[in-house]
């Protein structure tokens, strides 16, 4: 079975405030975006898994990947299985490669030992493992509440636009960036869509002033997006990925770091 995890991008970032169990309140809209990593199930006698590709540091912890693996086992008592994963998003960018790893395994694992398991329950056992996990379940467009793990689909309309994403290959440590904000609970984003032309002004990622304080360039390319046509230009997550939006196809850009430009819809 080959599987194709893809990123996310972030329309808008707001922390609304910090919580007891030492997490954050968010508001952000969270969109996927046709970049994929690829995980490969395959039949085996005993558990393995191997990573290819874009290199993973190691902190001694299990990787999401087999994290989610193990959740599985131990709730469900699935079987042995070979997982390969191939990492082509890049990690600490922003775009949630991790979270769509860790997810996507859960479905393809889900869907190799015909557990019949709802989309409801996959969302609850990929919030056990990342904040970010659950959005990949249905990975449709969404208001992301709580940590981030509570959901609310969105109609968020991107046929005919065109979208380009950028990273500049910085790694942005998330509990850095949590630190460097003032949470503020005014700056909710709200359930309905704003026009597109309001998005500039309206949906703004909290991340993105401190961020690119730090890294200058960050901020550089999203106003060269921007100069280029870009209806809306951010930077997503935490960074340090940003993206622009565009009504028509983007023509030479020569901007170092782009990753992906062409349709916002998805390809599989």
């Amino acid at each position: 079975m080959i599987l194709f995890p893809n990123a996310k991008i972030n329309l808008g970032l707001r922390i609304l405030r910090k919580r007891e169990d030492g997490f954050h309140d968010i508001e952000s809209i969270m969109i996927p975006v046709p970049i994929y990593d690829i995980i490969e199930l395959s039949a085996s006698e005993a558990f393995s898994y191997r990573q290819t590709g874009i290199d993973i540091p190691s902190d001694g912890r299990l990787g999401l990947v087999e994290s989610a693996y193990r959740l599985m086992k131990n709730r469900y008592n699935i079987g042995p299985v070979a997982i390969h994963l191939r990492k082509q998003i890049p990690i600490g960018a922003g775009l949630g490669g991790g979270s769509a790893d860790a997810a996507c395994t859960l479905k393809g694992l889900n869907d190799w030992f015909d557990l019949g398991l709802s989309t409801e329950t996959l969302e609850h056992l990929a919030a056990e493992l990342g904040s970010d996990c659950p959005f990949f379940i249905a990975n449709q467009p969404a208001l992301a509440t709580g940590r981030g793990e509570q959901l609310h689909p969105m109609n968020v309309d991107l046929s005919g636009l065109y979208i380009a994403i950028y990273n500049p290959g910085i790694h942005v440590s998330t509990a850095s960036a949590y630190g460097s904000i003032i949470p503020n609970p005014a700056n909710s984003i709200g359930h309905q869509i704003k026009a597109l032309q309001e998005w500039q002004a309206y949906y703004v990622n909290d991340f993105e002033k401190p961020v690119t304080t730090a890294h200058p360039e960050i901020s550089q390319g999203i106003q060269y997006l921007i100069q280029e046509g870009a209806i809306y230009a951010a930077m997503s997550g935490s960074g340090s990925s940003y993206l622009g939006i565009f009504e028509y196809p983007p023509i030479n850009l020569t901007a170092k770091g782009l990753l992906y430009v062409g349709s916002c819809l998805l390809s599989n």
